[in-house]
């Protein structure tokens, strides 16, 4: 391939994604993100135009001067990504196209990632058995973009926490090959992350770190207005930092990690043992639906303002806060904002969070930090894990 024809689809690819994020931009925009001559932007989107790809909406509000002509990307071009955001119990799969629509509501999968290789076989079968549901052609699919808890090494394709494979390939050469398709992954977090970054409430800002408030306690951080990984890929291992108040045993192997206080799961074994000892709470009767993980039956009470859900939740969130008091004195965010399932209740646990910034951040620094709340929530992760796919792919 030459290089001209190289450039020409990195081009491509690069108009496609800044209208994927952007949904709606003139030439003179796409030719400022690209950093590409106007010439060269207008030829490649008349040839994305006539492929179906791109379409043109119409002109550009006025601004004094001759109205610009605006392009998005064709709802009706027939080319989907399948994201898949996992957790260490519960997969969730979903379709969309490139203009974000969903096109196969979400699916549900238990798969407990802490068990033999073989959960690797149910994951690759759970997405072509979606697949096969959607009626969508495997031609027709950009993708698979999966989103996992771990330590992930996305340059790699692998998960040194769970999922092996004992082929001798990769995690993500092993499912692409089960799936026939491309697959991307990445960490959980540093995806929910980015997802922020292109869809919520760090667009336009350049330093940011963004709290997963899920199983565990996750962090991705935004530097420069962009995603920071680290020199292996590890970076913002927030829920390992020895900041409990106990000396209870981590998953990582470790003793004393923030994870042991703050994670919803633990929340939740919380209340569970309190009702056992004899506290009185509405969770008495909502954990008896089994149908529902005590986890989501927590958020449903804290939602409700039990006062024993609260409680729990207070301190946990004092703990994140006094946590994020730390990284803050080394990194000096503009914005932090908390994301990830733990965000639907996400206004209970800024007055915690609140307090311990108060009590352990230096005043210079904390009062010109704004602490956000995410509005995409449980959506984050899939919308990112789609959003990895369309970084990966060229377009062709």
């Amino acid at each position: 391939m030459s290089v001209i024809i190289e450039k020409g689809q990195r081009l491509r690819a690069d108009i496609i994604k800044h209208l994927y994020y952007k949904k709606a931009l003139s030439l003179t925009d796409l030719s400022k993100l690209t950093k590409k001559s106007l010439p060269l932007v207008t030829a490649i989107v008349n040839g994305l135009i006539a492929e179906g790809y791109i379409l043109e909406q119409g002109l550009a509000p006025s601004t004094g001067g001759r109205r610009a002509s605006i392009y998005l990307l064709n709802p009706d071009h027939q080319k989907y990504i399948i994201a898949v955001a996992m957790d260490q119990l519960i997969t969730r799969l979903t379709i969309y196209d490139l203009s974000r629509r969903v096109i196969l509501p979400i699916e549900h999968l238990d798969l407990n990632m802490s068990d033999s290789f073989q959960d690797v076989d149910v994951l690759a079968d759970f997405i072509s058995n979606s697949i096969q549901k959607s009626k969508i052609k495997r031609n027709d699919i950009i993708g698979v973009g999966i989103g996992m808890p771990g330590f992930v090494n996305t340059q790699l394709g692998i998960n040194s926490s769970f999922l092996f494979v004992e082929s001798g390939e990769t995690l993500q050469e092993y499912l692409s090959k089960k799936i026939n398709l491309p697959v991307s992954i990445d960490n959980d977090s540093s995806l929910i992350a980015l997802a922020e970054l292109n869809f919520g409430e760090a667009i336009d800002l350049q330093d940011v770190m963004v709290v997963n408030i899920g199983w565990g306690t996750g962090l991705g951080m935004i530097v420069n207005g962009k995603l920071y990984r680290g020199s292996r890929g590890y970076a913002g291992e927030f829920s390992h930092i020895p900041l409990s108040d106990s000396n209870n045993l981590c998953a990582c192997g470790k003793r004393g990690c923030l994870e042991v206080d703050t994670s919803l799961l633990v929340m939740a074994e919380k209340a569970e043992r309190a009702l056992e000892e004899g506290a009185e709470s509405s969770m008495s009767i909502l954990f008896k639906d089994k149908t529902k993980h005590p986890r989501d039956h927590f958020l449903d009470a804290v939602e409700a303002q039990d006062p024993l859900a609260i409680s729990i939740l207070s301190k946990a969130a004092f703990q994140i806060g006094k946590g994020l008091s730390t990284l803050m004195h080394l990194l000096n965010p503009e914005c932090v904002v908390l994301s990830g399932r733990g965000a639907k209740v996400g206004k209970m646990f800024l007055p915690s969070i609140q307090q311990a910034i108060n009590q352990f951040c230096m005043p210079r620094i904390s009062e010109f930090t704004t602490i956000k709340l995410s509005t995409l929530t449980d959506e984050a992760e899939l919308l990112a894990a789609a959003s990895l796919m369309v970084e990966n792919s060229q377009f062709e």
